[in-house]
């Protein structure tokens, strides 16, 4: 498999998007809440088919830093902590290739699962309404 290694990779920090360039001629622009909620990490794709974890409330987090990883990868680092994703070559590429279909994609799981892209206020408190016990719930309303 050839690796689609990009000939230039600019970071604009004020609009949140990665910019990726290619001898083949293609440019991408890819969000950072799109790379984000597309991590390559486990703590995204889970450790199999099915494990994957939906990521919610991305839409204005930042890439705070970008390093090289060997002559394979890029890891990506964002400002709610994520720092676990190794972005290959070939990944980054088929991101870009496939960006309207995945982020349609992505929109759709969220729609299903009633979520937001929106982060909560800090003070929320969010409640799992799925798995009703017969405990008493702890709350002081």
């Amino acid at each position: 498999m050839t690796d689609h290694v990009p000939t230039a990779i600019n970071l604009h920090r004020k609009s949140a998007v990665l910019e990726l360039q290619y001898a083949d001629g293609s440019i991408f622009k890819l969000s950072a809440e799109f790379l984000r909620v597309h991590s390559p990490s486990a703590e995204v794709r889970g450790h199999g088919k099915g494990q994957e974890v939906l990521q919610v409330g991305k839409r204005r987090v930042q890439i705070t830093g970008i390093e090289q990883t060997g002559n394979y990868a890029l890891k990506l680092n964002f400002d709610d902590g994520h720092t676990s994703g190794i972005y290959s070559w070939n990944y980054l590429y088929e991101l870009g290739t496939q960006s309207e279909a995945l982020w349609d994609a992505y929109l759709e799981k969220l729609a299903a699962a009633n979520a937001s892209r929106d982060a909560l206020p800090p003070d929320t408190q969010v409640i799992n309404i799925g798995g009703l016990s017969d405990k008493p719930s702890n709350s002081n309303d």
